[in-house]
């Protein structure tokens, strides 16, 4: 028995549909509080239990989430038990992801999109198996490949020795466990060093190509010094089209429903991991016109002339991205952007750079912090400290009064934005309209 402590966590999660998938008997316990991502768990009819230290029963294998210590009675109880074999979530990864070519997706933005997009590329290609942060996991007998999402909150990519690694950008984030930049740049540079192959890197990128590499590096990009080049590109509400070239030959053309810059460079890294592997670009390109998306990235709805979007992102970047992928996606809407941030020490660090993000909206809406938010010693700090540098936002609680202002727009495109379950005030902003 495989006993997961915090299964509802994004990765607990995917881990255990894996070992599921492979045939293992798996359970696990978190918090009674809903959350989206235990809808794949329930699917399988993996039991989750309220946690109890009565549930950890000798000879079981438990995996600790990365949210647990001792202070937690399963926990405690798992590691007072010489009858229990206990493991932490990214060890156990990291020995799964030797067993195969593994490939591993980091960056500070992009993860999650890149991960399902590569997993979209690869399935068919050969027998693949991988672990989303969106809380997915699919797992086949006698894989091929593993890919895996690789996060850098508080260096647990370190674990991990991919053959192949993507870094998509890097960007000053976790600023509770990163203190500067030279030392976020410096974790990447040993989780980049630390692939058995190949580093596939955002060339354009203001930090990455200077860090110090001890393996293989392919640059991807528009720059002309990179190796994989995207030529000839337009962006607009039809998606995008491009050329590729690598190593100044032209490999193929692309045309794919994706929307926004960002999304041609997650593609580029992917379409870079699809030649390494040797597939060719009319391959490629039917396969990624294909991909649909990710959980709770860019999801959207349509309820009569108004799109819904929900999407996870939680920093400044993220925001502009997801804006301007509107823009260009719905050029004669007006944008509703709603945000909630979700760490007091995210918050405090960037918050200018997260008013000006949201002015990139028509119409920018600032949600308090959760009640759930993680305190963090000597930050003190609330939503009005980010408004109070955007004099056209307004700020609003998740309640009734908020969905009824929400709820006065028509022919509009509203972004609901957090790593937190805004999804649930836009669900009932919905429910307002169609009452209405």
């Amino acid at each position: 028995m495989y006993y997961f402590i915090g299964i509802k966590g994004s990765g607990m999660a995917s881990l255990a549909t894996i070992l599921f998938d492979l045939g293992y008997e798996v359970a696990g316990s978190d918090i009674d509080k809903y959350i989206f991502i235990e809808e794949d768990l329930r699917k399988r009819g993996i039991p989750i239990y309220s946690f109890d230290k009565n549930n950890i029963k000798d000879g079981y294998d438990v995996i600790i989430g990365n949210a647990f210590d001792e202070s937690n009675e399963e926990v405690k109880a798992a590691l007072d038990n010489p009858q229990v074999k206990t493991h932490t979530y990214y060890d156990f990864l990291g020995n799964l992801m030797d067993q195969y070519i593994s490939i591993g997706i980091a960056g500070t933005h992009g993860k999650t999109t890149t991960t399902g997009m590569a997993y979209h590329l690869f399935k068919d290609f050969d027998k693949t198996s991988v672990l989303i942060g969106d809380g997915t996991g699919h797992a086949v007998e006698d894989s091929k490949y593993f890919i895996a999402e690789t996060c850098e909150y508080q260096d647990h990519f370190l674990h991990y020795y991919p053959t192949y690694a993507i870094i998509n950008n890097i960007e000053m984030d976790h600023v509770d466990y990163f203190h500067s930049m030279e030392q976020y740049e410096k974790s990447f540079e040993q989780y980049a060093n630390q692939v058995k192959d190949t580093v596939i890197i955002w060339g354009d990128d203001p930090h990455l190509p200077h860090l110090h590499y001890q393996k293989r590096v392919l640059k991807f990009g528009i720059g002309e010094k990179n190796d994989v080049i995207a030529k000839n590109i337009i962006n607009n509400d039809h998606g995008l089209s491009f050329d590729v070239y690598i190593h100044q030959e032209l490999f193929g053309h692309f045309a794919l429903p994706f929307y926004g810059m960002h999304m041609l460079y997650d593609s580029l890294a992917v379409i870079t991991l699809g030649y390494l592997e040797n597939m060719s670009a009319e391959y490629i390109q039917e396969r990624l016109s294909t991909f649909d998306g990710v959980k709770r990235r860019y999801t959207v709805k349509t309820v009569g002339n108004n799109v819904y979007v929900d999407d996870y992102a939680h920093h400044p970047t993220a925001i502009r991205y997801v804006i301007e992928a509107t823009r260009s996606r719905y050029p004669h809407k007006k944008i509703v952007a709603i945000f909630q941030p979700d760490r007091f020490s995210r918050g405090l660090r960037f918050a200018k750079e997260f008013a000006e993000a949201m002015d990139l909206a028509d119409y920018p809406f600032f949600v308090h912090f959760p009640e759930n938010a993680k305190k963090e010693p000597d930050i003190d700090i609330d939503i009005y400290d980010i408004a109070k540098y955007n004099p056209r936002a307004k700020v609003i609680h998740e309640d009734e009064a908020a969905v009824q202002e929400l709820g006065q727009y028509e022919n509009v495109v509203y972004l609901f934005m957090s790593s937190k379950d805004i999804y649930k005030l836009e669900d009932q902003v919905i429910a307002y309209k169609e009452s209405q």
